[in-house]
């Protein structure tokens, strides 16, 4: 609270964060508070990367567990916006079933209909977002990639010129 006289209430309505059922103060309570970039997140999530089957946010999003800003959804892909944006538009989508992907460098010959369908959807939403001008598909893999969620996602960025190199 920012003062003594200040109430929780008004407290909570003034910072989300405070606010034990907010977007915001869900999904940061699964990241460590000290993480001060993506790249942390990512080394601490590859220093103790979870077992392939265990769920994720991502899955507790899916299953509703989690609240998030959805886009899309059809039987197999779940779209969102994503809480820290890195362009005016900033979709994740989602395998629905993770069926071991973790990330693309544990993809098989089996995942290429689900992978497939994750770029379509991709194609799907931003004509939905209106982006004609064009946009960008990033897939982070592993703790090079900056990956800091163990759940295959494409991130869909747009609404802005992109620079190359990406990063």
């Amino acid at each position: 609270m920012s003062s003594a006289s200040e109430s929780p209430d008004k407290a909570t309505a003034t910072n989300p964060l405070k606010h034990p059922n907010s977007r915001i103060a869900v999904l940061t309570s699964h990241f460590t508070a000290t993480m001060s970039s993506e790249k942390d997140a990512a080394l601490a999530a590859a220093a103790a990367p979870p077992p392939a089957d265990s769920p994720t946010i991502f899955d507790k999003i899916i299953n509703k567990e989690i609240p998030a800003k959805v886009v899309y959804e059809d039987d197999k892909v779940f779209a969102f916006r994503d809480i820290a944006p890195q362009a005016p538009t900033h979709i994740l989508l989602i395998p629905k079933i993770k069926d071991g992907l973790t990330g693309l460098s544990q993809a098989e010959e089996r995942h290429c209909e689900i992978l497939g369908q994750l770029l379509y959807a991709a194609k799907l939403v931003a004509k939905q977002e209106g982006l004609e001008d064009g946009f960008r598909v990033v897939i982070n893999d592993g703790p090079d990639g900056c990956q800091s969620v163990y759940h295959l996602h494409l991130h869909l960025l747009g609404g802005r010129q992109m620079n190359w190199p990406p990063g």
